[in-house]
């Protein structure tokens, strides 16, 4: 936990707490940094550092779907394109749960500022790469940075503001999220444009230096009360796990299938992982992820929220760019442009939500936003096509209309949802958990999306086979070739099947068309059903944090 001092100057004792500097001759005033007595300014500042820090790595996770094939092309590793997204995203997750505990152990700063350090320098690092398998490590590097601030700052926002108070500021946090989420394919596209990809990547040095100022000074220093114990085994082992089971997802029916030997020894070594990480929690000092969380609902319920959300949210959104490109013909940066009016959307409600949830609860925020989200998606799946309406201005302009107003009711739902669990989560944890709790609902929704993104490429797929072989019933022989294009498989390049077939455009488009809109009823569905969650959600009472209390006396004692 973060402390004050009334000293300017300090320096460890061998008892582990602080004493002051004797040729200062300050007298030690200790005093514990929350919402009572901390500056407002000095919060604030902190809180902007922490914004600039998530908006970076937020929409560096995003950057390379746009400048992917550019990437690849130029280093020369087309093979190695999916690992650009895989390795940033793997590592990632993957540090999400071990930030969490050791901010919690160590503090929010020095965990802030490593993290800060790794993805700066990776994004460096991946601008001056000169092939492909260099900047496939600086992508991963980059992961595990991101995989720290942002769960760090999440909990940061429990250290330095009051429990009324979280909300406003993890919807703010929630809108960064979203923001930075969002425009990253659209800020991708428009600086390779202006520039090249390799800016793509040195943006974020001004960003992290901004961050540095604002945080570096003002930051609160952490408590040392002695020896802490770091759960090795149980990060070695979460760490493989996760490695293992998000591999599996990423890469089950494309490089191996999903009934096979490998993926049967994928999931029998997931299960001993599992196994074996329970039996060393048990038994750790500190452990990672405490088995005692399974007794607070508030967590267990948040975390199956976010999952499920994760789930969600991948199908929801991943094709909407696709569908305005290949169906309506807009570009890059004007699909990136569209897509605003959903980041306006989450933003509206991310605020507000934060805002009025002390006086709301939570459950009319965790009803609303599923049913808000079904809503935009029902409406979007209204822009099923065939080859005769797409050819004409007229409904082109009224589909792009219906688009803006599905996605905004779209990112109004999705605003509802992600600040309000996590100041629920917060505000029903012991403040030397916090970072463990929020790292734990951050990591199922990380593993949801992880797992959103296998499940509905393989059903958009399906669905994408069907439509093409209906649409082209007449022409055997185009859809036979059109498998055949990618090894026997249909998958969703739409636009290199319409390359080479300009003359069945209609047909193709219709079918990709009337399959997205399926993955928007889908995704609906599934998000839908987080209104059952919602009605039930209930944020508890945390327990008496007797670690946090002994160690304020120790200090207040004058060890």
């Amino acid at each position: 936990m973060f402390w004050l001092f009334s000293q300017r100057s300090y320096t460890p004792s061998i008892s582990g707490g602080f004493r002051a500097n004797p040729e200062e001759g300050f007298e030690i005033t200790v005093e514990q940094i929350t919402y009572e007595n901390i500056d407002p300014k000095v919060r604030n500042t902190i809180m902007v550092g922490l914004c600039i820090a998530m908006l970076a790595a937020c929409f560096d996770g995003t950057i390379v779907g746009t400048i992917g094939t550019i990437v690849a092309q130029d280093l020369g590793g087309l093979e190695l394109y999916a690992w650009m997204a895989t390795a940033y995203m793997l590592c990632e997750t993957i540090m999400i749960p071990v930030a969490g505990k050791l901010s919690d152990l160590y503090g929010r700063k020095p965990l802030f500022l490593i993290g800060l350090g790794l993805f700066t320098g990776g994004s460096v690092l991946a601008g001056m790469s000169m092939n492909m398998e260099f900047f496939i490590v600086c992508r991963a590097i980059q992961g595990l940075g991101g995989g720290i601030l942002i769960p760090v700052a999440m909990a940061a926002v429990a250290d330095l503001y009051s429990p009324s108070d979280r909300a406003r500021m993890q919807g703010i946090l929630g809108a960064i999220f979203g923001v930075g989420s969002g425009i990253g394919p659209l800020l991708g596209g428009y600086i390779e444009g202006a520039a090249s990809w390799h800016w793509c990547f040195y943006i974020n040095v001004p960003l992290a230096i901004a961050a540095f100022i604002l945080t570096i000074k003002k930051f609160p220093t952490p408590i040392d009360d002695g020896v802490r114990h770091i759960d090795t085994k149980g990060i070695a082992l979460l760490t493989v796990f996760l490695a293992d089971i998000l591999l599996f997802i990423e890469f089950g029916g494309t490089k191996f299938e999903w009934v096979s030997a490998i993926s049967l020894a994928m999931i029998a070594v997931a299960v001993v992982l599992l196994l074996l990480f329970v039996k060393v929690e048990k038994k750790a000092i500190e452990p990672i992820l405490a088995p005692h969380l399974i007794k607070n609902k508030t967590v267990i319920m948040a975390a199956v929220f976010m999952f499920i959300f994760g789930i969600g949210m991948v199908g929801a959104m991943m094709y909407t760019n696709m569908f305005v490109i290949a169906v309506m013909g807009l570009d890059t940066l004007e699909a990136g442009i569209w897509s605003l009016a959903m980041i306006a959307g989450m933003m509206i409600t991310s605020m507000s939500s934060g805002s009025l949830v002390h006086k709301t609860g939570y459950k009319p925020w965790l009803v609303a936003g599923p049913v808000l989200c079904f809503i935009g998606l029902y409406y979007l799946s209204g822009m099923a096509v065939d080859p005769d309406m797409i050819v004409t201005q007229a409904v082109r302009d009224t589909y792009m209309m219906r688009y803006l107003v599905g996605i905004f009711v779209l990112g109004l739902g999705l605003g509802c949802m992600m600040s309000v669990v996590m100041t629920a989560v917060q505000n029903s944890s012991k403040p030397s958990e916090i970072g463990m709790t929020t790292s734990s609902v951050n990591l199922l929704r990380s593993v949801g999306c992880t797992m959103g993104t296998a499940i509905f490429s393989l059903l958009i797929n399906s669905k994408l086979a069907g439509e093409l072989e209906s649409q082209l019933s007449a022409n055997p022989g185009i859809f036979d070739a059109l498998r055949e294009m990618n090894g026997g498989v249909i998958n969703t390049g739409i636009l290199n099947y319409i390359m080479a077939f300009p003359e069945h455009i209609g047909e193709i488009m219709t079918a990709f068309a009337n399959s997205v809109d399926f993955s928007f009823i889908v995704g609906g569905v599934v998000i839908l059903l987080l209104v059952i969650i919602g009605f039930v959600f209930k944020a508890q009472t945390p327990e008496v944090d007797e670690e946090f209390e002994n160690a304020k006396k120790k200090v207040e004692e004058g060890r």
